[in-house]
């Protein structure tokens, strides 16, 4: 049998250093493309909401905390009654947020690939960064990020305002530069490798194992495409903005504040073309809030035994997150772009893994979807009896970003009730 050439060879990559400038990425910057692009930011809130302060009543489409948004009304959809099937564990259901991978926490679990990294197969290539995931955290806790890759393996996420400044819009020395293509040129030599025991292998391998040995084969295609797009990366300019580098904010109490440093930065994330796709898990695991009225640790205070005091610190932590995230929504509308706004172009997901903290309850989760091109300013609400996952929103949401895929994680057909636009 002739062996699998394998095209990394040391030739092709010293060709791919001196001429990575000159790659033909498809469309890439702003200009090149007819229309803006479509986006995906994923907002998780590991420790969720109260119900009774989220949900709206029966034929409501507003609530104590949506109130705190009506300014956007009319830009975002909430939904009751929908859950992911089998997932269970307390806390560690937010590994599951955007996977509804079923069990976490068991001996045997096996996570799923995420929304997001399905969204950045289709969506992301274009972009220096096929995906972005940043936290907003104190310590490590059960779900410091919620993007998961194809492999089941949590992707790190960001948790500095200052390097992810640095890594979308300061550009490297020569010296960083030559630095960074070497990794990737190492990266390509330890394929080499692999590969040349892949292929003896291959000779050796029944006929039955060839499917999968293809399976192999395909992966490190998939792998050597983006080094080269790294490389290419390297070489173009980095986009220029009005904002100055931040400072991190060191009191991992100033939770707020924090949180909206991280959203400013991913706001001009996506206004650059840098990515399109990006999720971000907004912890108060193990903080005091800097809320007035707030004397007392979130995780504490989510299992407030129905105690009054308690309930009303927890809510004060809970609107002011909420309020957070209306700026942000406030912010994303008045980007202008062609045909609308960076909103109305982003689909902006903004969740929790828990129904109610109290009890870890992980049914009738708490879920607002804005932007990206749908028809909002409702509630829609379905009865948990008739279990209508959550994935039935996930895969609705990929069909809007034009990936076309048949079925996402445990998901029984799109979500009726949510149309785009016109």
């Amino acid at each position: 049998m002739t062996p699998h050439r394998h095209p990394w060879s040391c030739d092709r990559r010293r060709f791919l250093l001196a001429a990575g400038a000159c790659l033909p990425l498809p469309a890439i910057g702003r200009a090149a493309e007819a229309a803006p692009p479509r986006r995906l930011l994923a907002i998780h809130v590991p420790l969720g909401m109260m119900p009774q302060f989220f949900f709206p009543s029966d034929g409501a489409t507003t609530s104590p905390y949506l109130d705190l948004l009506a300014a956007h009304r009319d830009r975002f959809t909430t939904f009751a009654g929908l859950s992911h099937p089998g997932v269970d564990g307390n806390h560690h259901a937010g590994q599951c947020f955007l996977t509804g991978a079923p069990h976490p926490g068991q001996p045997t679990f096996r996570n799923g690939i995420s929304l997001d990294q399905v969204a950045a197969e289709r969506i992301g290539l274009e972009t220096r960064f096929p995906s972005l995931a940043v936290a907003v955290r104190n310590g490590e806790h059960y779900a410091d990020s919620i993007a998961v890759s194809r492999a089941g393996v949590m992707l790190p996420a960001e948790t500095s305002a200052e390097r992810l400044y640095r890594r979308l819009f300061v550009a490297g020395t020569p010296a960083e530069q030559a630095a960074t293509l070497r990794r990737i040129e190492a990266g390509g030599s330890v394929l080499d490798l692999v590969l040349d025991k892949a292929r003896r292998l291959e000779q050796a391998a029944a006929a039955a194992d060839r499917p999968r040995l293809a399976q192999y084969f395909d992966a490190v295609r998939e792998l050597e495409g983006r080094l080269e797009r790294a490389i290419a990366w390297e070489r173009r300019p980095k986009p220029v903005v009005d904002l100055p580098p931040p400072r991190d904010i060191a009191d991992a109490n100033q939770v707020i504040a924090r949180s909206r440093l991280m959203f400013d930065l991913v706001r001009l994330a996506l206004a650059t073309d840098s990515t399109r796709v990006i999720t971000m898990s907004l912890s108060t695991f193990a903080v005091v809030p800097h809320v007035p009225g707030v004397r007392n640790e979130t995780h504490g205070l989510t299992h407030h035994g129905n105690e009054p005091e308690k309930i009303a610190e927890l809510r004060r932590i809970e609107e002011a997150q909420v309020a957070v995230f209306g700026e942000l929504l406030a912010a994303l509308a008045a980007m202008a772009e062609p045909g609308g706004s960076l909103l109305d172009h982003t689909q902006v997901l903004y969740g929790s893994c828990l129904g109610n903290a109290n009890s870890h309850s992980t049914r009738n989760l708490p879920i607002i979807l804005a932007g990206g091109g749908l028809r909002h300013g409702g509630h829609l609400a379905f009865a948990e009896a008739d279990g209508v996952p959550l994935a039935n929103l996930y895969l609705t949401m990929l069909r809007g970003l034009g990936v076309e895929v048949d079925s996402f994680s445990s998901s029984t057909g799109t979500l009726r009730g949510l149309e785009p636009v016109g």
